[in-house]
């Protein structure tokens, strides 16, 4: 009622405002997806992390590593315009931007970023932006943050509100690895600090694990509002926290309405949960409608309680209440008992949501965009429509999706809805809404801590009436030699709008190179880097761009494994033949010991999925150093508590006892190599891990040293009885970079796995559901034609696949499939009921029905295909628990 009360005044007082809103064709009414078109603007980021849009459409955008970037609208050009010197490893450098509220009087840029200099803390400061240049001698420190330097969970997030308060999101700069993933609260004296997120985010001392609230001053300096969560001069507390009992609240957002504190939290790595330890990890999107504290480190997700844990006795004490949470670390120097815990707004865990199944499973990164109030924006042709009105846009960086979230009027979950699911969000970093009412998406790109050629900066516009050309743009390759030869192809370009149709016009980045072809042929004669554009115009004018870039000037290496058993699976214990070799236009031979050949066995419950921002595996040895947390002490090339890694690597590279002697020295600790500091022993460290992160180490200078196995050999495949471990066989070279255009790295992988492979574990599926009822983890099909889809499966010397099936009441066949879930039939089942079961054996549960496949060299994706001219319904499906792929 109040919503409506507030209306009514509006109307009263503002006759026009209400007039344009009753226009507003979608003002109740869902858009179709297709008047939104998303426009590329700029790309190939190096780690962007977040952006401003200024009134003229301008783009200011970080980058981690240091660099402020400018994209400026009437030209589409960007351009380096500042630089900071950051310390730049795991998760610092310079992680967060906000404009002053009154930047185009002022040209204030407030940054948050971990300088260089300084070797324990991270910093907020104001500097000016005059003529599109950040002027580094214009710094003003408003609020130094100490921490534990090269650690996790920087956070750096930094936003205005309407009353011109700043927010700050910092992260517990905690470990979780030590903690298997449970919350870190090691309080063992000889353990580093930042095992223990106590002293951080449990500690309402400490500006850690929290969203501060400060009023900048204009010399330098802040105050402190009314209304934060501990009054200025509460003993043991620090008045700048507004929220406390935070993880890693990276990205958020303030109501401009109302003022409510929206903010994603990334929760733990954890999959199960544990008896004694506690819940499993959620990420949560939180809402405040004051200052509270949120439960980190005990308690994630719907306030489930973590166990007050004894690390040195491997005691479980009690679980931790949240109505009244208890710190009794003895690295803590706050408040013994902290308020009350809230509960979050909307939580997720890696498996499938009970309350919000419509977010899917998998990876997870939340984060919290804007709420949207169309009358906060210029009446422009793009402005999105007053369906979104007092919507939350919530994100997620590894789920690639975009929700929008409706709230009742006090402020609780009511709705959501995904927006654009037919378009890819590549790792969505930051949005905000431009002037005109448009939304710019920055997007990180595909992998984590890369210079990501799909990493970009988009406008996304909204079209009430003609609606602007959907522009696609592909290319056969992207990278090479010089001449370089490329075939173009718009397919995918049309106009939605009935009867209209479209011009192509494509730029090929050189002086006068054009053409008007559907998919032009284009040689690039000279070496260069080339910005090639396609642009569709519509019969009313409207068009719309899109973009790659090509390179040319270095062909990419090609990089080969000749393996002479299966490349896909482990048929028990046994040695096998194999080669690996590489090619390069530019580097002429390559000589064999320069390829980096590894072959690591990893046990059961490493899950490339679930190893948090790992998307793939490039170095075990390193993958290993993250979980354990050595980086908090050790950078790869900047000194922190102890000495960097190339270092160490340089000191031991022609030491032939190298490896033996650094594993005895971390798994026994020491002083005196590189000063007085005690590095503490690490003897609960898997002795064959350490080994494996020497070899990552000593690599660094010496590359053929990373895993000691030469480029031919026999290798003995010994370990086949854990059915969920696999070998990850790995080569590798990177170019030396040629005519200007950086070094190519080309790895080739094979993935050994067990024959017995779990249904559960499909690369993809549609018409398919994952179920996990009681600890069960199985595939259902659903309907005619749904499929799972495993990548990279080796059918040579296989016979049979034998199938784990329930059928229920259901009748249907499995095909077995090439490619694509209509390519090629390379075998099938026979039809498949209940009455399958074979005579002997149990006569309930699950039963195992096998049938045969042919000769064939088949290596790629396969398709498993449900087929059935039979009813399906939600209360009887055909279900499928493993395959096992027999010789």
């Amino acid at each position: 009622m109040r919503k409506y009360l507030l209306l009514f005044a509006v109307c009263s007082l503002s006759f026009w405002s209400c007039n344009s809103k009753q226009e507003d064709p979608f003002a109740t009414v869902k858009p179709d997806e297709s008047r939104f078109t998303k426009i590329p603007l700029a790309g190939n980021f190096n780690e962007p992390m977040e952006i401003e849009v200024l009134d003229n459409g301008d783009v200011l955008i970080i980058e981690r590593h240091g660099k402020l970037k400018l994209y400026e609208a009437k030209t589409g050009i960007t351009t380096v315009v500042g630089e900071l010197n950051v310390f730049p490893e795991r998760e610092d450098g310079l992680m967060g931007m906000a404009k002053d509220p009154d930047f185009a009087k002022n040209n204030w840029l407030y940054l948050y970023y971990a300088p260089a200099s300084e070797a324990a803390l991270n910093r907020l400061s104001r500097f000016d932006f005059v003529d599109n240049k950040l002027d580094l001698d214009s710094e003003v420190k408003i609020l130094d943050i100490d921490l534990f330097r090269g650690c996790c969970h920087s956070g750096g997030g930094l936003e205005f509100d309407s009353e011109g308060n700043l927010y700050l999101g910092i992260g517990d700069d905690s470990t979780p690895f030590e903690s298997s993933n449970f919350n870190p609260i090691d309080e063992r004296p000889d353990q580093p600090k930042n095992v223990d997120a106590q002293r951080s985010s449990g500690n309402t001392n400490d500006l850690r694990g929290a969203i501060l609230r400060i009023k900048p001053n204009p010399e330098g300096g802040y105050s402190i509002p009314e209304g934060n969560l501990f009054p200025v001069g509460t003993p043991q507390t620090r008045p700048e926290i507004y929220i406390k009992g935070n993880r890693n609240p990276f990205r958020f957002s303030i109501d401009s309405r109302n003022g409510n504190l929206f903010w994603g939290e990334v929760g733990p790595d954890g999959s199960e949960d544990k008896e004694g330890r506690g819940p499993r990890g959620y990420d949560e999107i939180n809402v405040a409608t004051g200052p509270g504290y949120y439960g980190w480190p005990y308690f994630v997700g719907n306030n489930y309680a973590y166990w007050k844990y004894d690390f040195a006795t491997s005691e479980s004490l009690y679980q931790f209440d949240p109505k009244a949470p208890k710190n009794t670390s003895p690295n803590n120097t706050g408040m013994e008992i902290l308020p009350e815990a809230q509960p979050p707004l909307i939580y997720y865990p890696y498996a499938e949501s009970e309350e919000f199944p419509m977010l899917g499973q998998g990876g997870r990164n939340a984060m919290a965009g804007q709420v949207y109030y169309r009358e906060d924006y210029e009446a422009s042709d793009v402005r999105f429509p007053g369906y979104y009105d007092e919507k939350l846009f919530i994100y997620d960086w590894m789920r690639n999706w975009i929700f929008t979230v409706s709230l009742t009027e006090n402020f609780e979950y009511d709705t959501m809805e995904r927006f654009m699911p037919e378009t890819h969000f590549e790792k969505p970093m930051d949005m905000q809404f431009g002037k005109d009412g448009s939304l710019y998406v920055l997007e990180y790109g595909t992998f984590w801590r890369a210079n990501n050629d799909d990493s970009g900066l988009y406008r996304i516009v909204f079209s009430e009436g003609n609606r602007k050309p959907e522009v696609k743009i592909s290319a056969d390759q992207i990278a090479g030699a010089a001449p370089f030869t490329v075939r173009f192809s718009s397919a995918g370009t049309q106009d939605l709008d009935a009867e209209d149709q479209v011009k192509l016009s494509w730029e090929f980045g050189e002086k006068g190179s054009t053409s008007t072809e559907q998919n032009p042929t284009h040689t690039f004669e000279q070496p260069g880097v080339y910005k090639v554009k396609l642009t569709a115009t519509d019969l009313k004018g409207e068009s719309a761009s899109s973009f790659i870039e090509v390179k040319v000037g270095n062909e990419a290496p090609e990089v080969s494994i000749d393996w002479g058993g299966n490349r896909s699976f482990y048929f028990g214990e046994e040695t096998v033949n194999y080669t690996v070799s590489a090619t390069d236009k530019e580097d002429g031979k390559i000589d064999p010991a320069q390829i980096n050949f590894t072959i690591d066995y990893l046990e059961s419950g490493y899950d490339l999925i679930e190893m948090g921002h790992q998307e793939e595996i490039l170095s075990i040895g390193e993958t290993y150093l993250n979980e354990a947390g050595c980086k908090a002490c050790h950078g790869i090339n900047n000194k922190s508590v102890g000495p960097d890694y190339t270092s160490v690597s340089e000191k031991y590279k022609d030491d032939p006892n190298a490896k033996s002697y650094l594993i005895n020295k971390v798994r026994n600790g020491g002083a005196g190599v590189w000063g007085d500091q005690i590095m503490p022993g690490h003897t609960h460290l898997d002795e064959k891990k350490v080994g494996q992160m020497m070899d990552f180490i000593l690599g660094i200078a010496n590359p053929s040293a990373i895993s000691g196995l030469p480029a031919s050999g026999r290798y003995a495949l010994d370990k086949t009885e854990d059915p969920e471990g696999f070998y990850m066989i790995q080569a590798s070279y990177q170019d030396r970079g040629a005519n200007g255009i950086p070094a190519i790295k080309t790895t080739k992988q094979l993935k050994l796995r067990n024959t017995r492979v779990s249904a559960y574990s499909a690369d993809g599926l549609e018409g398919a559901a994952r179920a996990n009822p009681e600890d069960e983890h199985y595939v259902q099909f659903t309907e005619s034609g749904s499929w799972l889809l495993f990548r990279a499966i080796d059918l040579s010397e296989i016979n049979n696949i034998t199938l784990s099936i329930m059928p229920g009441n259901t009748v249907g066949k499995i095909q077995v499939r090439a490619g694509s879930p209509d390519g090629e039939l390379l075998a099938e089942s026979d039809m498949l009921t209940k009455n399958s079961r074979p005579a002997s054996g149990p006569q309930v549960g699950w039963f195992e029905v096998p049938f045969s496949i042919s000769a064939t060299e088949y290596f790629g994706d396969l398709y498993f295909v449900y087929v059935t001219e039979e009813p399906i319904s939600i209360w009887s499906t055909f279900n499928l628990s493993t395959l096992h792929f027999v010789k």
